[in-house]
């Protein structure tokens, strides 16, 4: 009895059965422009990312068809970089669109299953010191251990249609607290506070502030925007400036905190499934998550491997909500008279 051609998977109409591994695409068959154009990076970093994730993507499988390290990677560096799952880009490699979202399934856990291994505070005194002399360059700032804010990344409605998710704009969407160095080279990372949250708010109950609470602001801070509110390891701009040390603050704090607006707009270029270009990440908050945070190791790796120019904003239309801020700075007395102090020493 003939089977039904429609129940066979397109994996299997092409290869067969058998445990064997899809490689119809080989890297060396291409060039670098090639690469760099359909998945984003060039052969040195892809063949990179096959040693660095390649036991992760060989675990053993149930499936009669093993695909390659290589071609996982490749898959998910597509979708990363385009933001879609083209048939054409699936064709390429020799998979069908379902194994092609298996593919960034598996590359997507292989890379957050690493995050803390590239996206990590430095903790060796010289390592700190050159952090906070990196920053005092750009603009004079002292003792600036990074920079934070809060970047929206729009989703799909959950299934329970949780308005926590909801932004004030209307739309779906994770607000990302990050965390970068004058690099660009993200130090923190948390991916999965629903959009309704305010930054002021996201921050209050992130792991970063029990972090630097207990035991990372000594002799240092953070650099916030408006959004967040002034305490002794995060230093904000002064709401109304009155005298030239003032302006002078605020100059610097502006100058240095631009740094992170930029790596924003650099992981939003490089990786079009986070712009907004392409629509929204069809994804469940948490999957959506881990893609986010996928990316971030990515980002981060890149500027390991000397792929750090300052790429052009992103054209997507999910841009960050506005906050309404609400100056309760008065509050804490001892961040008002830590910031005061600052303006004193550095810049009267």
């Amino acid at each position: 009895m003939a089977i039904p051609i429609a129940v066979l998977d397109c994996d299997l109409l092409l290869y067969g059965r058998g445990h064997r591994t899809l490689d119809r695409f080989k890297l060396e068959d291409v060039t670098d422009e090639y690469l760099v154009s359909t998945y984003g990076f060039p052969r040195q970093f892809i063949y990179y990312l096959v040693g660095l994730l390649g036991a992760s993507l060989s675990r053993p499988t149930q499936r009669s068809r093993a695909i390659s390290p290589e071609t996982q990677i490749l898959a998910a560096l597509g979708f990363y970089t385009s933001g879609s799952f083209q048939t054409r880009m699936g064709d390429a490699i020799g998979i069908s669109q379902a194994s092609m979202s298996r593919c960034v399934a598996n590359v997507t856990e292989a890379l957050v299953e690493r995050a803390s291994q590239f996206i990590h505070f430095p903790e060796d005194e010289a390592t700190i010191q050159s952090l906070k002399d990196d920053f005092y360059g750009l603009a004079g700032m002292p003792g600036v251990l990074g920079v934070v804010d809060c970047t929206h990344v729009a989703i799909k409605a959950p299934n329970a249609e949780d308005l926590s998710y909801v932004n004030r704009k209307g739309l779906h969407s994770l607000n990302c607290l990050m965390v970068c160095d004058a690099r660009g080279v993200l130090l923190s990372a948390e991916t999965h506070w629903p959009g309704s949250l305010p930054d002021c708010m996201v921050l209050q109950q992130a792991a970063l502030t029990t972090r630097f609470e207990t035991e990372l602001h000594k002799n240092g801070w953070l650099l916030g925007d408006s959004s967040f509110f002034l305490r002794t390891w995060l230093m904000t701009p002064l709401h109304i400036p009155e005298t030239p040390a003032e302006y002078r603050y605020n100059m610097a704090h502006s100058a240095t905190h631009n740094v992170i607006e930029r790596t924003f707009r650099t992981i939003r270029s490089r990786f079009r499934c986070l712009d907004g270009s392409k629509g929204t990440l069809q994804y469940s908050p948490e999957k959506s998550s881990h893609i986010i945070l996928a990316c971030c190791v990515l980002h981060n790796i890149s500027l390991e491997h000397g792929l750090d120019v300052w790429s052009s904003p992103a054209t997507g239309h999910m841009e960050q909500p506005e906050e309404e801020y609400e100056q309760m700075e008065s509050l804490d007395s001892e961040a008002c008279r830590v910031r005061q102090e600052l303006l004193l020493t550095h810049f009267s």
